[in-house]
């Protein structure tokens, strides 16, 4: 019981399941808006993709900052808004390639497209299931660190030469 409450009582930990909530959301916003356009609107793969990216991509950002790592300033464009946008573009990119390919494999094997868009639907969350730890990683380690470094080095008595 105590390696638990010790586990949940760090900060870190704690930002995690925060983390890991505000992505179930934003995941779960993609994920119908990725079935729905591909499976009912017929858009194509990238489309269907690229689409339910924006729609998980704006609450996922705004739980991220105020809510996972508790961020209420103006955010700072080049040490957090660049940093952000580039590596969940990246993934955007990583998902719209894994649907696309997956797609491809299985238009010639299934020809139902409610099928199709399920298959993709998994491809999708795999997609991001992939990199849901080094996106953690790199949101805590670097985007939203700034003001627990200065935080952290105000805390640090300054020592006397002398």
């Amino acid at each position: 019981m105590s390696i638990l409450r010790s586990v949940t009582s760090s900060r870190r930990w704690r930002t995690f399941l925060r983390y890991a909530a505000g992505s179930l959301v934003a995941t779960g916003c993609s994920e119908v808006v990725l079935v729905a356009g591909y499976g009912l609107l017929g858009l194509g793969p990238q489309a269907a993709s690229l689409v339910a990216w924006v729609a998980g991509a704006v609450p996922n950002y705004l739980l991220n900052r105020r809510w996972a790592w508790r961020e209420r300033d103006r955010p700072p464009v080049l040490r957090e808004l660049l940093p952000y946008w580039v590596i969940t573009l990246g993934t955007a990119a990583l998902a719209i390639a894994a649907t696309t390919a997956a797609d491809g494999v299985v238009r010639h094997a299934v020809s139902d497209r409610g099928e199709r868009s399920f298959l993709l639907g998994v491809v999708y969350l795999a997609a991001y299931g992939l990199v849901f730890v080094i996106k953690f990683v790199l949101f805590d380690g670097w985007v939203f660190s700034a003001k627990r470094s200065c935080s952290a080095a105000a805390a640090v008595p300054a020592t006397e030469s002398g």
